[in-house]
């Protein structure tokens, strides 16, 4: 059987992917803590082009880094070829058993806070929901399916509404207001730039994909910048419009429920519903594009038969060729990190976990610019510049979040951690097996 993916993703269906994970659940239920951490609508504002500027530069460093290694796995890739088997697993590990069932339990959750509100259900109905959603998307990505390029166009219809009514009808001063309930300090920028990170967050799968990607070497750079450049926009947009439209004091009143408040405001009960679909069909459209992409992680993991149940793990289905028990495997793990974990707790610690590694392949990028100086398929604009901005936002990230929750970081460092005996009890384990068959 040929176990391997085939290259069938475009320019446009790279740009649906970048955008619709993106644009989730971040940019509607990450506004209140943004707000709170800031103290101002004009901090705030501030705290999410910042964010929108960091992860830039960490995109265009990884358009380099990604050009010249097109292959699927993405990130675990990247990290193995620069330094070595041992680190490639363990951000590997980090992905498939860590980051990426957070990441997906923590925008589920969010999805299943704007569903109950939608029907007026109790909140007991919020895991059974997320649970179902898992299942359902996973099982799409089995078959061949366009939801990305759906779902990206979909998402579309209400973040329009919001900056257009917002920016159009709001009556409130975007830029000019603090919240003046808050009797102490909640951080200031430096944790509001960390919230808002969570919502930037996903552009990086599509890296996952450089082995279905059509001609890679030059698509992944392009769709990696235009498609965060196009984020960053569309979301200082829609802070503009919702700092229009909702005074700051009561979106830090409202919190994570501002979003189905906004969405009645703006349309009245019936027409908020309908925003509050579109909404869902946003947060869709971001599980579509994780459930996409991280069982790929655990399918290049296991063709290297780095994973316990190596075998079973790198089975594709025939026809589409999705990795199908790499995504029942992940959906599992998923459904474990939503039943007992908050997702706001789950999306803070998402990021610093990414970062940890992010911040790696950032200095790698000086590595193989040392090794290799033949012409690369592309090169960072601004260099050293930009990786060494991607840099500091990386260790940014990481103090901030030790400092805000060291209980959590500990937490998610030592799960991380146990990858390193798995890799080498795995190699142990293959290497009594291949001494076995050869007797």
């Amino acid at each position: 059987m040929d176990n391997h993916l085939k290259r069938s993703i475009g320019l446009g269906s790279a740009l649906s992917i970048i955008v619709g994970t993106i644009i989730g659940s971040g940019i509607f239920f990450k506004q209140a803590s943004v707000l709170d951490s800031a103290g101002s609508t004009f901090m705030a504002l501030l705290a999410w082009i910042l964010a929108g500027i960091i992860t830039l530069t960490a995109g265009l460093t990884i358009a380099e880094i990604g050009a010249q290694m097109p292959y699927t796995g993405g990130l675990y890739v990247y990290i193995e070829k620069i330094y070595g088997r041992v680190l490639g697993f363990m951000a590997g590990w980090m992905q498939a058993i860590v980051y990426g069932p957070a990441m997906i339990a923590a925008v589920t959750g969010f999805l299943s806070i704007m569903v109950t509100n939608l029907f007026g259900i109790g909140t007991e109905w919020r895991i059974p929901i997320g649970l179902i959603t898992i299942i359902a998307i996973g099982g799409l990505n089995f078959l061949e399916n366009k939801v990305a390029i759906i779902t990206t166009i979909a998402k579309m219809i209400p973040i329009f509404a919001i900056i257009f009514c917002g920016i159009c009808w709001g009556e409130q001063n975007a830029v000019a207001q603090t919240v003046t309930e808050l009797n102490r300090s909640t951080g200031g920028l430096g944790v509001a730039v960390l919230a808002a990170l969570f919502a930037y967050d996903g552009w990086i799968f599509i890296a996952n994909l450089g082995g279905e990607i059509k001609n890679p070497q030059k698509l992944l750079p392009k769709a990696i910048i235009i498609g965060i450049t196009t984020v960053l926009v569309i979301y200082a947009l829609i802070t503009i419009g919702i700092f229009s439209f909702i005074p700051a004091d009561k979106i830090h009143a409202l919190g994570k429920n501002s979003t189905t408040y906004l969405a009645d405001a703006i349309l009245g009960p019936i027409g908020g519903k309908v925003l509050s679909v579109g909404i869902i069909i946003s947060m869709l459209g971001t599980l579509n594009g994780e459930m996409l992409t991280f069982p790929r992680i655990i399918y290049a993991m296991a063709k290297r038969g780095d994973l316990p149940f190596s075998r079973f793990l790198s089975y594709v289905t025939p026809k589409g060729k999705a990795p199908v028990i790499a995504t029942m495997l992940l959906i599992t793990l998923t459904g474990i990190m939503m039943t007992f974990f908050d997702p706001d707790y789950l999306s803070n610690l998402c990021v610093f976990t990414i970062y940890s590694f992010y911040v790696l392949a950032f200095f790698g990028l000086f590595i193989l610019r040392y090794k290799n100086k033949d012409q690369r398929p592309f090169s960072v604009p601004f260099y050293p510049l930009i990786p060494l901005v991607a840099i500091a936002g990386g260790l940014f990230v990481l103090v901030s979040q030790f400092f805000n929750d060291p209980a959590g970081v500990l937490l998610f460092t030592g799960i991380t951690a146990v990858g390193w005996p798995i890799f080498f009890l795995v190699k142990k384990m293959s290497k009594a097996q291949n001494t076995i068959i050869e007797d």
